[in-house]
This record gives C-alpha cells, structure tokens and sequence, in this order.
C-alpha cells in the first residue's frame, strides 16, 4: 500500500488540484474520497480531516509523521518529496511568477465564483453582475498573458499554476461566468490541458459524478469522459 494518504472529495476543487500533481509527479497515493451528498455536503466530517486541518475541508495530506492540509501546501511537499519531473519553473523569477498565478486562481479568481454560487437564482443581482465582471477580467488577463505564443500559463512549461486555474474555471463556467469563446488562446490552454492523462483521469471522473447527480456539466468537460 501507499505510504500517502490523500483525502480529497468527488466535488473539491482544491483536492482535485492536489490529486492531479499526485498523477503528474507519478506519487503513489491512496486516495481516499470523503463521502459528500448535495444537500448535506460533506457532513459529517471525516475524522482524520477534522483533526488535521482546522478549517475542517479536504484536501488533507498524511505521509508518516506529515500531516498536512492545502493544496498549495501540498504541492510544494510533492515538488520537495520528488523534484523530477519539476512543476515549477526551475528558475527564481520564474518560480515566483507560477507562484504567484496559482494563488492568484485561488485568492483572486475564485472569490468571485464562490459569490456566484449563493447567487444562483439571482443571476441579475448587482453581486452577482460584479463578481461576473471580476471573473472577466481575470480570463482577460491571462489571455493577455498568453498572447506572447507560450503553452502555459507560467511560460513554456506545464507548471502548478495549471492545475489551479483548470480546475478552477470549471466551477466558474458552472456558476455562470464560462471563459468567453473569443478568449482563443485561453480556450486552447484549457483543450491542452484535456489532453493530459492526469487531468482527463481527475476532471473526467468529476464531470461522471457530476452527471450522475443530474447536475450540469460544462459541454467542453464530455470530452474529458
């Protein structure tokens, strides 16, 4: 058996996240799915989970002694734990720029969609058109940044910074804040990254719970099946 346990869940944006750098480092982990069920989320806790993280939510890393909780927080135990292959850049500047993308997915991004899920049947309500223009904006800007013809978003290589805005632009096209289709160069990262085996392995098997609760999938996501 693995000697790292990740506990993760079938809608848990930043597990997810933790789960496909797992796939991507090629660490074996065992994975551990926190029951969840629509109306009663993800009560009750798991045990491990609440005695781990304070914040009381997945993902939560065990390796031996480690215990640890936040998918950014993981991923840099994963790069410290197995450095090749290198999901950030290997130069200082570069790294900092990744760094900064992947919290910026997290802390400026997802604010907006997180607003817009309790504002489902209010889609006209003023917070729901602002966090919509804020979630806009954002895709703008990384349209921008991917108009000097690099792959990803942090440069060249495929990078943590990734992962965090793939799966986090799925719930914002599931909240109502989809990338535009004239965003060409993101809607192109985002086909590229479907064509990885660690995301279409995690993504796909979110868009089939997805669908078996009779919720929503995004159509781009069918691919991903």
């Amino acid at each position: 058996m693995p000697s790292i346990r990740l506990y993760s869940g079938p809608l848990s944006m930043f597990g997810a996240k933790a789960q496909i750098a797992a796939l991507e480092k090629q660490i074996d982990v065992a994975l551990t799915m926190v029951p969840f069920e629509m109306k009663s989320l993800y009560e009750p806790k798991h045990a491990d989970v609440l005695r781990i993280n304070p914040k009381r939510q997945v993902p939560v890393l065990i390796h031996d002694d480690v215990e640890i909780f936040d998918s950014t927080q993981i991923f840099e135990y994963l790069e410290d734990l197995q450095p090749a292959p290198p999901l950030w850049p290997t130069d200082i500047a570069g790294r900092a720029r990744a760094r900064l993308l992947e919290l910026k997915s997290d802390e400026v991004y997802f604010p907006h969609i997180i607003r817009l899920m309790g504002l489902q049947d209010k889609p006209e309500d003023a917070a729901a058109i602002a966090a919509r223009a804020g979630a806009a904006g954002f895709y703008t800007e990384l349209e921008t940044l991917l108009s000097d013809g690099r792959d990803w978003l942090a440069g060249a290589a495929f990078t943590y910074a990734d992962i965090a805005f793939y799966m986090a632009q799925i719930f914002g096209d599931r909240m109502g804040a989809p990338i535009p289709a004239t965003h060409h160069r993101l809607i192109a990262w985002r086909e590229r990254m479907g064509q990885r085996d660690s995301v279409r392995q995690v993504a796909g098997a979110m868009a089939r719970y997805l669908l078996g609760q009779n919720r929503r999938v995004p159509e781009w996501m069918t691919n991903l099946m």
